[in-house]
């Protein structure tokens, strides 16, 4: 081990003493008196370079999610160690200095080893290799407030440098001592979203455990990866459902919703095998899924809610309308299926469906459907729904409904009202008003009588009544004989 005096000069070495500019001084006094009273620095220390995490097993990049990835362990956890400066948390996570006092939120702290190893995560990355042997030895310290100390920054720390920490990790969780395993399992939680395949296998061993609260922080630690790398989910899931426990199926089932935005063979046969599940709960909460997938591909959706259209169990049924109601309810087998469970022996399946109908038939196909439902429907309820989609208005309602029925006339322009007042006529069943006269115009002639019908008799000719109508007849200018 380094001593003391050997560290603080390859700090010096590595952090030159400042000019004597005055000002510049001035402000580095007043930048170590701002540590000092518990202003910490910004939050968050620059990376070297991107984390990629790989696939253990191929060693190649894990898909991740489209939205930001959640970087939480990033982050360090803020607390009364960020008031001390890296020279003496250095010292204090070494073990050469004892104790340092600072001011953290208006409050006077003496800080010991532990808190010299939690600050480890903010030191330069200059110091980062001698910080991670101070953190390597903290692991394998008899002090269990030393051991958690270390787990307590793991996950900050490895975002700079992850040689080693995983494995220490791995050992911890299964530590002799209850509160260093609880610290232990919270780091897994923690370190999770950020470094998938670090935390595999024990992700894997925590996720089955008996003990409540490490299996809690397990699920807590899968839920989060969910938003960053849903392959890795995937995977996870893909083990669960094949689970003798009911539980751990049920778990990985809410998980489904979260991954199938994925749109990979992988998921739909992950959603597959729990709609077929023989506990009713993990397929339940596998048709919940089903609704969201009908906004990413319609014809999975279908498919998944023909399945689930026909479970034995109610919730699945109705989920499985839900998605119909978001597919294109007109045409393909969306609609047929809707029809279908029209009939269903269900009450609340037949519900749905009916409910339906109106917005993907027309007026005709409506009336000619419920016609047919109203012959093996018994719910009074239902059967009144339908003699409502049955009913015409135009044909069998009153007198009211039926001229409500009727087609209003056009409304004539406002011009063609103009022309028509400007030449004394009148304008639908309003009379011409008085003033729309059109001037110089007298009264209105009289009508024209015909004259009155002459009293003589014509008798028809010999021709006539036999018959014989000549086309062309040189004595048509003649005068007709006539016969008194």
């Amino acid at each position: 081990m380094k001593n003391h005096s050997v560290l603080q000069a390859e700090f010096t070495l590595s952090h030159p003493s400042p000019p004597t500019h005055a000002a510049h001084s001035f402000s580095m006094l007043e930048r170590h008196k701002l540590m000092m009273d518990g202003r910490m620095r910004s939050k968050g220390t620059p990376m070297v370079r991107e984390y990629i995490a790989r696939d253990p097993r191929t060693g190649k990049p894990i898909q991740t999610s489209s939205k930001k990835v959640n970087e939480v362990s990033y982050e360090p956890l803020e607390g009364r160690w960020s008031a001390l400066i890296p020279a003496d948390i250095m010292s204090l996570a070494e073990g050469s200095l004892e104790s340092r006092e600072v001011r953290w939120m208006g409050v006077t702290y003496s800080l010991t080893r532990r808190d010299g190893i939690r600050a480890l995560s903010s030191v330069s990355q200059n110091m980062i290799p001698i910080a991670h042997k101070f953190l390597l030895r903290a692991f394998e310290d008899e002090d269990d407030d030393i051991r958690i100390a270390a787990l307590e920054v793991l996950p900050e720390f490895a975002v700079r440098r992850s040689d080693e920490l995983f494995d220490w990790l791995s050992v911890l969780l299964d530590d002799t001592s209850p509160s260093v395993r609880q610290a232990a399992s919270e780091a897994l939680a923690r370190a999770a979203p950020t470094f998938p395949s670090g935390v595999r296998s024990s992700l894997e061993n925590e996720l089955r455990s008996e003990d409540h609260h490490r299996r809690s922080c397990a699920w807590k630690g899968l839920e989060s990866l969910a938003k960053t790398w849903p392959d890795v989910v995937a995977d996870h899931v893909d083990s669960l459902l094949l689970e003798t426990e009911v539980e751990l199926r049920r778990k990985a089932a809410k998980l489904l919703k979260t991954i199938i935005s994925r749109k990979t063979s992988a998921v739909w046969d992950l959603v597959s095998w729990a709609l077929n599940d023989e506990d009713a709960v993990v397929r339940r909460t596998a048709a919940k899924s089903l609704p969201s997938l009908a906004n990413q591909d319609v014809r999975m959706a279908t498919m998944f809610a023909e399945r689930a259209i026909v479970d034995l169990d109610a919730e699945v049924r109705l989920s499985a309308i839900k998605t119909l109601k978001r597919l294109n309810r007109g045409h393909g087998r969306a609609r047929d299926l809707i029809i279908a469970g029209a009939r269903s022996n269900d009450i609340r399946v037949r519900q749905a469906c009916i409910d339906l109908l109106p917005s993907m038939m027309s007026e005709d196909e409506l009336r000619i459907l419920a016609n047919d439902l109203l012959k093996t429907e018994k719910d009074p309820g239902l059967s009144k729904q339908l003699l409502e989609m049955r009913f015409e208005a135009a044909l069998e309602g009153t007198e009211a409904q039926k001229n409500a029925a009727l087609a209003p006339a056009l409304a004539v322009p406002d011009l063609d009202i103009e022309v028509l007042r400007s030449q004394g006529k009148s304008v639908g069943l309003l009379a011409p008003r008085p003033e729309d006269k059109v001037e110089g115009e007298g009264p209105p002639e009289p009508p024209v009588q015909a004259p009155p019908a002459s009293s003589v008799e014509r008798r028809p000719t010999q021709d006539e009544l036999m018959g014989y109508h000549d086309d062309e007849d040189e004595f048509d200018d003649m005068p007709d004989e006539e016969f008194y």
